[in-house]
């Protein structure tokens, strides 16, 4: 192990020098935590452990590999905290800022997370670093609101947070973001709630609802739902759109056209009592796949697919839970879920029948079937 330079006393642990955990180390943290060195090249499983709120502070952001939370009053990031590997959400919510995102959990490389729910999830931002796709974690501790984005291209970083807010007036951001200021007189923005999400890469976010929502007061049906969001440049509400949308008035998800999130301060759910152009729904062949590197069916190959470059695509288990998002999909699904907090990112999802939705924008169409995955 390196030398580090270490204060220990009752109320922290601080680190000035240069530290690191090897191997399968278990280190466990159950004071605050000072990072004014080196801490970024651990291995092992770190853990906060604390019927208080514990802290993690500094001029430096430490970076570990596997990560377990079991925090009574949550775990306060005063810097971005980094994670390679997996956190564990046992007991209580990472907290970080929500007036700005300097502080976040950041999700680096091929780095998962398990334990997600409704007293367990980021109260803050959440942060992504070098990842094509994620399911955000986020919500505003006692109910989780997450957010999964789907982009082009991977992201050197890319930042989440939710907020149960009324955007004419918010609070925590110390802005007023008007929901009468709209491209469209019919256009409806929620007045509960809102996301923030930075990223510069062309993406696809999915949303989800609850009954705290209140989407009745949006639009009369699902279909009528949008995505919306709050255009830097002509200071208003915008469509971004509904390709995809699930649920029914009490709960549910929907998924946006293409758009670069760092052209919008805001996103939420919006509506219309307009009748949208619909999507046409066509039947597509059923697949099966034996996802077993023996060069016969790894890949779901979707016949003209390079015909169709804008599109996305979603796959379902039998439950109605998306197991892999890709935008442009382009034959590239091997039996593993991209999702994160569905399960391990990777691994291979189990047998069974699937279903697959492949919505293409350029000509609005949507196609749909049935994949079956053997081991």
């Amino acid at each position: 192990m390196l030398v580090p330079t270490l204060f220990w006393g009752q109320a922290a642990f601080h680190n000035f020098g240069n530290l690191q955990f090897h191997g399968t180390s278990s280190v466990g943290f159950h004071l605050d935590v000072i990072n004014d060195g080196t801490f970024d090249k651990n291995s092992g499983l770190t853990g906060f452990y604390s019927g208080n709120l514990l802290t993690v502070s500094g001029s430096s952001s430490p970076i570990f590999q596997d990560i377990e939370i079991v925090t009574d009053n949550g775990l306060l990031l005063e810097t971005w905290l980094g994670v390679t590997g997996n956190v564990n959400f046992v007991v209580g919510d990472v907290l970080t800022s929500k007036s700005n995102s300097a502080s976040y959990l950041n999700f680096i490389d091929d780095s998962f997370y398990m334990g997600s729910g409704n007293l367990t999830h980021i109260n803050g931002y959440a942060g992504a670093a070098n990842k094509e796709t994620i399911t955000f974690p986020v919500g505003d501790g006692e109910f989780f609101r997450y957010l999964t984005l789907s982009s082009s291209a991977v992201n050197t970083l890319a930042k989440c947070a939710y907020y149960p807010e009324d955007p004419n007036d918010s609070a925590l951001l110390s802005q007023q973001f008007p929901t009468d200021s709209k491209a469209s007189e019919d256009l409806q923005v929620s007045t509960l709630e809102f996301w923030r999400l930075e990223g510069d890469r062309p993406s696809v976010v999915t949303l989800t609802w609850d009954t705290n929502s209140a989407v009745e007061l949006l639009a009369e049906t699902v279909e009528n739902l949008l995505v919306v969001g709050w255009n830097k440049t002509s200071n208003q509400w915008e469509r971004l759109g509904n390709t995809t949308v699930s649920g029914n008035m009490q709960a549910g998800s929907i998924s946006s056209e293409t758009f670069v999130p760092n052209d919008y301060e805001i996103i939420t759910l919006g509506g219309t009592d307009d009748l949208l152009e619909p999507f046409t729904v066509l039947e597509l062949d059923n697949y099966f796949m034996t996802p077993n590197d023996d060069g016969v069916n790894d890949f779901l190959l979707i016949d003209g697919i390079e015909n169709v470059p804008n599109n996305v695509l979603n796959i379902y288990n039998r439950y109605g839970v998306l197991v892999y998002s890709k935008l442009n999909y382009a034959n590239e699904f091997d039996g593993k879920s991209n999702r994160n907090g569905v399960i391990s990112k990777a691994s291979g999802l189990s047998a069974g029948v699937y279903f697959y939705i492949l919505t293409v924008t350029d000509n609005k169409e949507k196609y749909q079937g049935y994949l079956y995955i053997s081991q």
